[in-house]
This record gives C-alpha cells, sequence and structure tokens, in this order.
C-alpha cells in the first residue's frame, strides 16, 4: 500500500496465514511501518489501555441489560467505528495546529496517510462483518446459511483480533507521533460516554451500576493514557506538545531495514548519521586546506628526530 510491494504486511499475509483469522488481523491491522515499543512498562499499559478502551467501545451494559447479542454487540461496534472515523481526524488536526510552530504538516504527510488507510480499512471491515450477519439472518436457504455462517465466524475472529491491535497501536498513530495513541484513545473513550451521560441514559442500570459502566471505562482510559505519556516524557523527552521533527533521538533504537519505513522517535526526520568529528577521541580539528602537506618526521635541532636524516656531518 504503500511505495513498494509487501511493504504493508512486510510478507506477514501468506495463503496459510489467511487461515488463522488473528494471524491474518495481526499483518493486516499491525503493519509493518508502525514503530515498535520503546518500553516494555509502555507496552503493558497499552494493554490496560485496550481493554477500558473495549469496555468504552463496545459498553458491557449490552451483556447485563438484555444477556448477549451478536447483532446488537456488532451496531454498537459499527457505531463506535463511525465515532472514530470523525473523532480521529478531528483530534489528529488539533495536534497538527499545536505542532504548526515548530515543524510541517508535509514532514508528517506518509505517516498520516497511511494511518488514514489504517482506520478507512478496519471501519470497512466492521461494516462488512455488520452486513453480513444481517444478510445470513433474514436469510432462509440453508447453503447460504452454511458458508455465510462459516465466513462469518471467520470475519468475527478477523474483526475481533484487529480490533485489538489498532486499540493498541491506535491506528498506526504512533508512526506520526508516539503519545498520540494515548490522546486518541482518552479523547474517544470521553466521547463515547458524553452521550449517555447528557441525556441520562443509564440502559436500563442502576444509578451505581450506570456510573460505573459509563464513567469506569474512559476514567481508566485516561488514567493509563497520562501514566503512560508520562514515561514517554520522563524516560525518553518525547513530549506531546512537540512536533515529532523536534523530539531526540531514542537510545539503543535503529531505523528498520528497507524501504519504506517510518523512522522510530525520538526525531524521525534528523540526519541518521552525526557530524564528523563528534565525540569520537580521534576526530581531526579544524585545519589550514591551503597548509603544505608536513614531513612525516619534524626535524630536530640536534639531527635526532628522524632517525633517518643525515647527521650533522652529512654521514
Amino acid at each position: 500500500m504503500a511505495g513498494t510491494r509487501g511493504s504493508w504486511t512486510a510478507g506477514r499475509l501468506t495463503a496459510r496465514s489467511l487461515l488463522n483469522p488473528k494471524q491474518a488481523a495481526t499483518a493486516v491491522f499491525h503493519p509493518a511501518w508502525i514503530p515498535a515499543s520503546v518500553d516494555p512498562s509502555i507496552e503493558q499499559l497499552k494493554r490496560f489501555r485496550v481493554i477500558a478502551g473495549a469496555v468504552a467501545s463496545l459498553g458491557v451494559y449490552t451483556f447485563l441489560e438484555g444477556g448477549f447479542d451478536l447483532t446488537q454487540l456488532l451496531e454498537n461496534a459499527l457505531t463506535a467505528s463511525v465515532v472514530l472515523l470523525f473523532i480521529t481526524p478531528l483530534a489528529v488536526g488539533a495536534m497538527l495546529f499545536v505542532w504548526r510552530r515548530t515543524g510541517t504538516v508535509g514532514q508528517l504527510r506518509g505517516p498520516l496517510f497511511n494511518a488514514l488507510k489504517l482506520l478507512l480499512l478496519f471501519v470497512g471491515c466492521v461494516a462488512a462483518l455488520v452486513v453480513l450477519v444481517t444478510t445470513i439472518n433474514a436469510s432462509g436457504n440453508p447453503l447460504v446459511i452454511i458458508v455465510g455462517g462459516l465466513t462469518m465466524l471467520w470475519m468475527l475472529g478477523f474483526v475481533v483480533w484487529g480490533a485489538i491491535r489498532v486499540s493498541g497501536n491506535f491506528f498506526g498513530t504512533a508512526a506520526v507521533h508516539r503519545g498520540l495513541p494515548a490522546l486518541l484513545a482518552t479523547v474517544t473513550s470521553w466521547l463515547m460516554a458524553i452521550p449517555d451521560l447528557v441525556t441520562g441514559d443509564l440502559h436500563g442500570l442502576s444509578l451505581t451500576l450506570g456510573i460505573v459502566f459509563i464513567l469506569g471505562a474512559p476514567v481508566t482510559v485516561t488514567a493509563i493514557a497520562l501514566l503512560e505519556t508520562g514515561r514517554l516524557k520522563r524516560r525518553y523527552g518525547i513530549r506531546l506538545k512537540a512536533h515529532p521533527a523536534t523530539l531526540p533521538p531514542i537510545p539503543g533504537h535503529l531505523p528498520p531495514t528497507g524501504l519504506p519505513h517510518v523512522p522510530p522517535q525520538g526525531n524521525p526526520f534528523g540526519h541518521p548519521y552525526p557530524p564528523a568529528g563528534a565525540g569520537h577521541p580521534y576526530a581531526p580539528g579544524p585545519r589550514n586546506p591551503y597548509a603544505p602537506p608536513q614531513p612525516p618526521y619534524a626535524p630536530h635541532p640536534n639531527g635526532f628526530g628522524n632517525p633517518y636524516s643525515p647527521g650533522p656531518n652529512g654521514s
């Protein structure tokens, strides 16, 4: 999808992996251009954020309100996906406005377009699954039910695992700025909860359970996101308000080989090689380029500087 063949999946999507929806979803929804995590502890925080985000996006109250309903669950997922389709570009646009003083949008064009593709791909897969389930439920043809049911099971696993992957990397926005996934997860979880708070719709739950399930997820996501961005700032100097081009490099992280790639942050747009002489104990200092070349052995007043030079008497 970007530049060279296999650059999106890096060869992980094969005919054999298509039989396993988990492997297929990992290859499709966690593309090779997403940078690796900078810290294992931050990766653990992301997993907790994914769990809390799932509570906010799908609504655990669905199970308590009337039991498990796959159609209702998928409709909630589709609603959440449509909300993401509008919220994510707006939130990213707001951050681009913040970054405008220290960098340009052009420096981020590639990662931004890749993140948008991933967002559209996920929303399209959720919509396709909803249409498939609706078609099977409305059909009385046994063949359609059997074939469609098997396809639906594969698609369900593919979309569910894909939702886990995109919740962790938040549609690859870490390739734009490593602090963006935490910010977008926070904004999304609160915007999903605000309508219920404003309308007072507790979905048939008591006041206590309504508050727990409506506010619990966004509060948890916010707390974890603050821990995540705080660690990025303290340990690696990655500030959310700083344009990615101004961020310091992360020690021990080298750019991946092959093209195209998104360099890891700190500063993904800096020069990959340090200037000559920087930190090198044997680097030559400033010299006069027009000075005549010096002999390998400087002459000594007594003739002892060069062991092969003639002595005082010409011997």
